[in-house]
């Protein structure tokens, strides 16, 4: 499997051209070429064996209020039962703590990296973003067809959708903002993974001249936007269906006493 690294590096962030026209832009410090979501502080790690996979779990310190809405225990739980073909070799996930203008700016449950420097690594990472319940979620009245299917995947996560004047708003609770990243957002990403898995590296082989993959990687990230997001939400729905269906979930917030220990 190729290392896509000096290809999509700065796919999606300011370098490509990426939001470089808004007015407001999350800062990009001039001594580093990390994106804003690869510059951590304050973490702590822990390692997981799952399905016979080394994950590692990179938990970055939350604000008075905010937090993390799954513990590592939850994610764990939920990676013992996903097909670990799925996934492949992505094995770092983030809980990641996000900066207020990014909150603003940027705002997500979380967001699948295919290439995630962490510590002179780089590799595919799923980050979680911690939630400020001092904030609520809102949305404009003026909803395309897919914001009001994610309205309509909120309400079912137990999210109070209250219409006001100018937004439909909720606000954060933590069973509610777990019920979304855990059993949505997570499933989502590993989703777009899958996607990218069978496009680009599952139809090579290993002596295969670079210049095919290089195909394939560049067709992958050409492909709409709308047809990935396709892709991942059936994933995502049809895996959740499976694992409510044999009672898998929902399950209880878990968290060890000693969370370094496997």
């Amino acid at each position: 499997m190729y290392n896509p690294t000096r290809r999509n590096k700065n796919i999606g962030t300011n370098k490509q051209g990426h939001g470089q026209n808004n007015e407001l832009t999350i800062p990009s410090p001039a001594n580093t070429n990390k994106t804003f979501y690869e510059r951590l502080t304050n973490y702590q790690k822990v390692s997981r064996t799952i399905n016979g996979n080394r994950f590692e779990f990179v938990i970055e310190s939350t604000r008075v209020s905010t937090e993390h809405a799954c513990t590592i225990d939850d994610i764990a739980e939920l990676l013992r039962h996903v097909p670990p073909n799925d996934y492949a070799d992505l094995k770092l996930i983030i809980l990641r703590q996000p900066k207020r203008k990014e909150e603003t700016l940027s705002p997500v449950w979380g967001r699948l990296i295919y290439t995630y420097e962490f510590e002179g690594e780089t590799g595919p990472a799923i980050i979680l973003e911690a939630f400020d319940n001092k904030r609520n979620l809102k949305w404009s009245k003026k909803l395309s067809s897919e914001d009001q299917k994610e309205l309509e995947r909120l309400r079912e996560d137990g999210h109070r959708i209250i219409e006001t004047k100018r937004y439909f708003e909720a606000e954060y609770e933590l069973k509610n903002v777990r019920n979304t990243q855990l059993y949505r957002t997570l499933l989502h990403e590993i989703g777009h993974y899958k996607h990218y898995l069978q496009e680009v590296e599952e139809q090579g082989t290993e002596d295969e001249p670079f210049e095919e993959w290089e195909i394939r990687f560049d067709n992958y990230f050409k492909l709409p936007s709308h047809q990935k997001e396709q892709y991942a939400h059936r994933y995502a729905e049809q895996l959740r269906k499976t694992l409510l269906e044999s009672k898998v979930i929902p399950f209880e917030r878990i968290e060890k006493i000693n969370p370094t220990n496997d």
